[in-house]
């Protein structure tokens, strides 16, 4: 009898402490992607199923946001993973405008395709500058979202505010597309991909025109945030636009809280490698990514997980 007791003590011991080790192993996480009919959502979407299958006993949620609110919610705790805009997250790390303290817990993780900074005006508007906004109604996008605070200061730079305009509509990229089709909106300021599906579908119904930003502005914008860089959206990329675009733009990374533990990030820094080829059917612009594309220094300190694969792989020296 006493055998068997001490046979049953240490069975249930050894139980105990496999089903501790297996729990220890599980993390429900959250990543905060971008607002629907962006290229956010989807690719976040496909991300998580990657991540999912990938790496046992992790489930990962998805759920809309922006640039800048991602950050505040990483730092803030109210997500595990977002995904930003470098120009925004750059202005994290030093706790300047539009955030009101250094975001000291966030991290990155991974580069992942280019943004740019896209006007888009009905044709026969007559607007043909950001001046030529003055007295109109808007859409730059949902607050706390990158390319708002982007908008905002484009306007600044022409002496323009929010004030200035006859109405300004916080709304995502499908609502604001009603909007343009419906002759509500005069002008929509985003940040995405060029091309943005949500352009080629306006543009499949109107006739648009994309506003470009003269050198000195561009010079402007840059003196407000270094980490704007010059874009050319190249005629052709949306019907009826048969002229080269200039503009600026940005980078959309991957950024997480410095509380995921370091093996854990170093996985889904593998998946995401592993996975680049998926990735980019849904996203374009992620064509022919590599590890040491994602490994592009923005100016965020890494996770030491990303870290620790990026110089595993020789994508960082």
């Amino acid at each position: 009898m006493k055998m068997t007791r001490l046979v049953c003590v240490v069975l249930a011991g050894f139980f105990v402490l496999f089903s501790t080790g297996a729990s220890a192993e599980n993390y429900d996480l959250k990543l905060m992607t971008g607002p629907m009919g962006g290229s956010w959502y989807p690719l976040g979407g496909a991300i998580s199923d990657a991540v999912q299958k990938a790496i046992p006993g992790v489930t990962l949620a998805v759920a809309p946001g922006g640039g800048v609110a991602n950050a505040e919610a990483v730092q803030l705790g109210k997500c595990d993973l977002g995904f930003s805009n470098s120009s925004s997250a750059v202005d994290g790390v030093h706790g300047r405008p539009p955030f009101k303290q250094k975001l000291t817990k966030m991290r990155q993780v991974a580069n992942l395709y280019p943004q740019y900074f896209q006007m888009v005006v009905l044709e026969d508007s007559g607007i043909k500058s950001v001046a030529d906004l003055k007295g109109k109604v808007i859409s730059p996008g949902p607050k706390g979202h990158t390319g708002e605070f982007a908008s905002r200061q484009v306007l600044s730079i022409y002496g323009l505010s929010y004030k200035d305009m006859a109405k300004v509509h916080h709304v995502g990229y499908n609502d604001s597309v009603a909007l343009m089709k419906d002759r509500h909106n005069d002008g929509w300021l985003l940040c995405t991909t060029a091309p943005a599906s949500s352009i080629i579908d306006l543009a499949s119904t109107r006739k648009i025109r994309l506003l470009s930003l003269p050198d000195d502005k561009i010079a402007a914008m840059q003196k407000l945030n270094a980490g704007y860089a010059r874009r050319v959206i190249p005629k052709g990329t949306y019907q009826g636009v048969d002229y080269d675009v200039h503009g600026f733009g940005f980078y959309t990374h991957l950024i997480a809280s410095e509380d995921l533990p370091e093996d854990l990030v170093y996985k889904i820094t593998k998946t995401l490698v592993d996975n680049l080829p998926r990735f980019a059917t849904v996203v374009k612009a992620m064509e022919g990514a590599t590890a040491q594309d994602l490994a592009a220094d923005v100016g965020v300190p890494f996770h030491p997980g990303a870290l620790k694969y990026y110089k595993e792989v020789g994508a960082i020296k």
